[in-house]
């Protein structure tokens, strides 16, 4: 039978795909900061995401904290764990091959997950907090998604606000152009390297703690979170913080559209040629190569 495609139906999937690439946005910008000044492949990046979401989960259960209100308590937490993984580990293979910093990312991010599976087991788990859409004319918004969008709107906004006008941030900028440079003007390297570890891991918290009123978390949720990240940095430069904004945003306005018109198993596959095309069109991303 076939389905007939309105105009609003467009329309909701637009939004959604927008209110979606947001938080792709959000959660790219921490892989696309680690990359850019450290030149490390954090394969880690989305069980990072997983810890902040069941960090989320705990608190509300346990606690009876408003998940919302457990964001900055999780992207605090895995900041911690952010700075203490560079300190243990990921410090020892700055410089190396990107082979050595792959390799070591993966080691963690196994180790992340099977640690997850131990302790929370691989049950699904959700946080039942709002559902629902709010109706305006033709559109539906849904609740979770649209608070999600405002946090990672404002987190995103933030830190670019941080990078361009702080101390702190122009610190992590002159690092990401030239290391040695940054050295000779009194920046300390291996302080800020663990800053931007920190502040990358702390966004993936922030990405798992909105995610987890959306959907249900388990411990291996992250790989895909992970393969999407490094589609937006892919898609909008590897190391350019506003080229992870630009790829969230067309990623899940892509996603959205292939589902309309494609089916499910197929629209799946999108993201994945999509990743191909650019690679073969434009290796270096819509916007280029790293930008500060």
């Amino acid at each position: 039978m076939n389905v007939v495609i309105t105009p609003a139906m467009v329309g909701q999937v637009i939004i959604s795909g927008l209110l979606s690439g947001v938080l792709y946005s959000m959660v790219a910008l921490g892989l696309a900061l680690i990359f850019g000044v450290m030149r490390i492949i954090n394969v880690a990046h989305g069980p990072l995401l997983m810890l902040g979401a069941y960090t989320t989960f705990f608190l509300h259960q346990q606690l009876g904290i408003n998940p919302y209100l457990s964001v900055p308590i999780s992207m605090l937490v895995l900041f911690g764990v952010g700075v203490l993984l560079e300190r243990t580990l990921v410090f020892r293979v700055i410089d190396a091959p990107e082979l050595s910093s792959l390799l070591l990312t993966f080691g963690i991010s196994i180790a992340l997950v099977n640690a997850a599976q131990l302790a929370f087991t691989s049950d699904l788990r959700s946080v039942e907090y709002l559902t629902g859409s709010w109706v305006v004319g033709a559109f539906a918004f849904s609740k979770p998604r649209v608070i999600a969008f405002v946090f990672a709107a404002g987190l995103t906004a933030a830190a670019f606000l941080f990078l361009q006008y702080t101390r702190l941030g122009k610190a992590i900028r002159a690092t990401s152009q030239s290391r040695e440079v940054a050295m000779v003007c009194g920046i300390d390297v291996g302080a800020i390297h663990r800053l931007t570890f920190g502040l990358a891991s702390a966004l993936a918290a922030a990405g798992g703690a909105l995610i987890a009123v959306i959907v249900a978390i388990q411990p291996e949720m992250g790989q895909i979170w992970t393969f999407k990240s490094f589609l937006v940095i892919v898609l909008g430069g590897a190391g350019n913080y506003p080229g992870a904004l630009l790829g969230g945003m067309l990623l899940g306005l892509v996603e959205q559209l292939a589902s309309l018109f494609l089916t499910t198993q197929l629209s799946e596959v999108v993201a994945y040629v999509l990743l191909v095309l650019v690679l073969l069109v434009r290796p270096t991303g819509l916007l280029g190569g790293r930008q500060t």
